[in-house]
């Protein structure tokens, strides 16, 4: 039964004594048949960002809804800095905040009003909401706009205010599902500004995100679902190592060897080499490995052509590259007809 297990309201300890802010096991959630979640693990540490990455209708926002208690779970069970997100709800809510896909300001009231109403909620003495309220209009960049109606606000602005207003009552948890979702670059720029920022001060993020430079700016690990269950996690870095391949990028001393370079290792015969790529712009032979034995039989092939090189260095793949690999679809698809009817029932509960 979901929820059953009685913690102490402090995030629980991990391995190497790492504190947990949120932990998250065999979390399941139904729409009719489509399963949304279907026993899901997450933990993200104290202070950290984890990035959680999967198509459209993969589960991610239904994960988010569960942990801040807008929707229960089937099953399972989930704590928030401390707290059980079944059985405590009213006191997990003080400890979080939560930015959704789109800003959910009262375009009627001004932007100060919308902290300040905000704050009172959380119960906050007049005073000290109308602190918070100025103090974060200042941090956001919105003391200009503060008395304008936030109808009258930017996409741009809108969305700091959204971010200021899940930092009202100072979460020691926020969670943000796609937050940058329809933001021109610079703004999309400030807000991981922002959200550096509040990680720098102790926050813990839970972030969703198809916006795989946004995961490798932000996130210190990676959580990626895929039909409701989580297939891979880690460090960007691990991930990348565990879908294979290199590529090494090779720059001859001389340019005029470029494309002898190429032709070199495409005679070769060397076991397992894919086919060379001549980067005339840049000036460097692209070649895909998937060994350390074979960057060492490219490097012996080429001194023994007599190439001398100027530099050569390998390359990881990139997160597009690790999200296709491990779902099968790009960032921002969506996976079939039945996850586009979980993403609808989503929309229902929210």
């Amino acid at each position: 039964m979901y929820g059953m297990t009685e913690i102490d309201n402090k995030p629980q300890r991990g391995t190497g004594g790492t504190a947990t802010a949120v932990s998250v096991r065999g979390l399941v959630k139904h729409y009719g048949e489509t399963k949304a979640l279907d026993g899901v693990d997450v933990d993200v540490r104290e202070g950290t960002v984890l990035g959680v990455l999967g198509p459209n209708g993969a589960g991610k926002t239904t994960l988010v809804r569960c942990l801040s208690t807008l929707i229960t779970p089937d099953s399972g069970s989930a704590f928030v800095a401390g707290y059980d997100v079944l059985r405590q709800p009213r006191q997990l809510r003080r400890v979080i905040g939560l930015t959704g896909q789109y800003a959910s300001v009262d375009e009627k009231l001004t932007g100060w009003d919308n902290l300040y109403m905000i704050g009172r909620l959380l119960d906050l003495p007049r005073k000290e909401a109308r602190s918070r309220a100025d103090g974060l209009l200042e941090r956001f960049s919105l003391t200009e706009a503060a008395r304008r109606p936030a109808r009258t606000y930017s996409g741009g602005m809108r969305r700091r205010l959204d971010l200021a207003a899940s930092m009202i009552g100072r979460p020691a948890v926020l969670f943000l599902d796609e937050p940058t979702t329809g933001l021109d670059p610079r703004t999309r720029n400030e807000v991981w500004d922002e959200v550096k920022r509040m990680v720098g001060d102790g926050v813990t993020v839970l972030l969703t995100t198809q916006y795989m430079e946004e995961a490798e700016q932000l996130a210190s690990e990676l959580t990626v679902v895929d039909r409701g269950k989580v297939i891979a996690g880690g460090r960007i870095e691990e991930l990348k190592a565990k879908v294979g391949g290199r590529t090494l990028r090779i720059r001859p001393a001389d340019p005029a060897q470029l494309r002898p370079t190429a032709t070199a290792l495409d005679e070769s015969g060397l076991t397992g080499l894919a086919t060379t790529t001549v980067d005339a712009e840049t000036g460097v032979v692209l070649v895909p490995i998937l060994s350390d034995e074979q960057l060492t039989a490219v490097v012996s092939t080429l001194t023994a052509r007599g190439i001398t090189l100027a530099d050569i260095a390998t390359e990881l793949p990139s997160l597009d590259e690790v999200f296709l690999s491990l779902t099968g679809h790009k960032a921002g698809e969506t996976q079939d007809a039945a996850s586009t009817k979980a993403t609808d029932f989503e929309e229902v509960a929210a």
